[in-house]
């Protein structure tokens, strides 16, 4: 049972006052002394703790603020006491309830500066990633058995098979899309024939692969960067890890393999169902036959089209399953962190997507692949 808190004012022949303090000195016990302190206004010198019983933070921080606030000495304190009294002086620090405002140009360079710094850690760290991949990937070529086929066949579903259903429809509405303003410009100038170039040209050789890139970032990607993210925070990869498991063979691998292979299957699927949707609106709009259509794409859209989506798509497929890994690995700390992560993930890989498409175009028309 706890002893009330109480004091007792002591005056010396040279006045100086001196506080002695009984009792125990807790939460439960302090009773109304911090107010009956607060009210007290007398030169206090010392303040003496030496009859005191137990002592908490309550009781500690109690008689700090009194020295402080007095500038009285504090005596008669054990080494429990002592330390509490410290421990509590050394938090007892001015806190900024606003933050300092800054010079406008000094946060702009600032948040600059902490962006591109953001950036090239980022960077590094795909590479860095990107050969680990690489050597587990070795690793396992060099023991096939160790290959988790039933993870990475369950990946081809997840990435590949259950995508075609939005894949397609997206890629049907873009033939759409890009038929009917193709016609509505080129009709301007008697010249809607070119409609079929512009449909069978611009799916096949960009749109197609770009957009199912795009797509197959904010599904998949996010999706990887969400569960790897989970069983991080969750201390699974740990325990992976503790019992002999690489991480990177067991979740990465299947991903990203998953990534490389049906990303090109994805991108050659959009583009015809993308021609199948230009065609059927130039079969409605331009009384284009269905026949005459393909018969023109084929003689319009050189094969060099259909070798270019296919050379980028198991690009785009690495790219976007080693960010949405990679992200998923760093998450630490709570729940928001997986959802910062995830965000980071589908931003950086559609980013990184349409760099490196940018990069196609220039390459393949600097080889002659017009």
């Amino acid at each position: 049972m706890s002893i009330p808190s109480d004091f007792v004012e002591e005056t010396a022949e040279d006045g100086a006052v001196t506080l002695h303090f009984s009792g125990d000195l807790s939460i439960a016990s302090v009773g109304e002394l911090p107010e009956r302190l607060r009210e007290y206004d007398s030169n206090v010198e010392r303040l003496d703790i030496s009859d005191t019983g137990y002592i908490d933070t309550v009781g500690a921080w109690l008689i700090h603020r009194t020295a402080r606030d007095t500038e009285a000495e504090i005596v008669g304190a054990n080494d429990d006491a002592e330390r509490l009294i410290a421990a509590v002086a050394g938090a007892d620090q001015p806190a900024e309830i606003r933050p300092q405002a800054l010079n406008p140009v000094i946060r702009v360079v600032s948040e600059v500066g902490e962006a591109t710094t953001i950036a090239f850690t980022t960077m590094s760290g795909l590479v860095g990633f990107f050969g680990a991949i690489m050597v587990a990937f070795v690793r396992l070529l060099r023991h096939p058995g160790q290959i988790r086929w039933n993870a990475v066949i369950q990946r081809f579903d997840v990435v590949g098979v259950r995508a075609l259903g939005i894949v397609g429809l997206m890629s049907f509405l873009i033939g759409l899309v890009i038929a009917q303003q193709g016609a509505v410009q080129l009709r301007q100038f008697g010249a809607e024939v070119f409609t079929v170039n512009l449909v069978g040209r611009l799916t096949l050789r960009e749109l197609g692969v770009l957009m199912t890139a795009i797509m197959v970032a904010g599904r998949s990607g996010s999706a990887f960067a969400a569960q790897i993210g989970t069983m991080k925070l969750t201390e699974e990869i740990d325990a992976m890890r503790t019992i002999g498991v690489s991480p990177v063979e067991a979740l990465v691998l299947p991903r990203f393999i998953a990534a490389v292979f049906m990303l090109p299957l994805l991108g050659f699927y959009a583009s015809i169902v993308a021609i199948i949707g230009g065609g059927l609106l130039s079969w409605v709009q331009l009384d284009i036959p269905p026949a005459t259509f393909f018969s023109r794409i084929r003689e319009v859209v050189p094969l060099t089209d259909v070798y270019v989506g296919l050379v980028k798509a198991p690009v785009f497929g690495a790219i976007i399953a080693i960010t949405g890994c990679y992200q998923g690995m760093q998450v630490k700390g709570n729940a928001e962190d997986v959802g910062q992560r995830t965000t980071a993930a589908v931003v950086q890989a559609i980013f990184l997507v349409i760099v490196l498409d940018a990069f196609f175009a220039v390459f393949f028309t600097w080889i002659g692949w017009n």
